[in-house]
């Protein structure tokens, strides 16, 4: 297999899990420490967590063919392969589900704030949805990283 292609799967792991981690648990509890308008911390909390999410999507895409690449049919019989599928799926499900919903929930509860609002409840338990969603991701993150010097032969 091309290394390049290898190494390119390495970086595609770091930038993922990476801002994954950076994101999650440096960059959003900064904003709402630092900012008094929570609306504003969640709104740039949520397009970081989106772009984050998009990250993944692509990174899980181009891990999941390399491995079918390079190990066939062999790939489903790995853990690699099916923590990069278990945290794309997540991935999914967070982008074009719960986030969206989320999304929904804010927009309806508009001239107010979504926490001022009747939808508080539900939106609060989307909110910890998403949030043990993105702590399984990011543990299975971390095997990810611990896996990634498979990627390079």
């Amino acid at each position: 297999m091309n290394r390049l292609a290898e190494h390119l799967s390495v970086l595609l792991v770091t930038l993922w899990v990476g801002a994954m981690w950076a994101v999650g648990y440096i960059v959003a509890p900064t904003l709402f420490g630092m900012l008094s308008d929570r609306a504003l911390a969640g709104n740039v909390a949520g397009r970081l967590f989106a772009l984050v999410g998009w990250i993944g999507l692509g990174s899980a895409v181009w891990l999941l063919g390399f491995l079918l690449v390079r190990e066939r049919l062999r790939a489903l019989r790995t853990g690699l392969f099916w923590v990069v599928a278990a945290m794309g799926l997540m991935t999914l499900a967070s982008q074009f589900g719960i986030q969206p919903l989320m999304a929904q929930l804010k927009a309806d509860a508009w001239p107010r704030e979504v926490m001022d609002s009747v939808l508080r409840d539900r939106f609060a338990t989307w909110h910890g949805v998403s949030s043990v969603l993105y702590l399984v991701q990011s543990v299975l993150g971390l095997f990810l990283v611990l896996g990634a010097r498979r990627l390079v032969r």
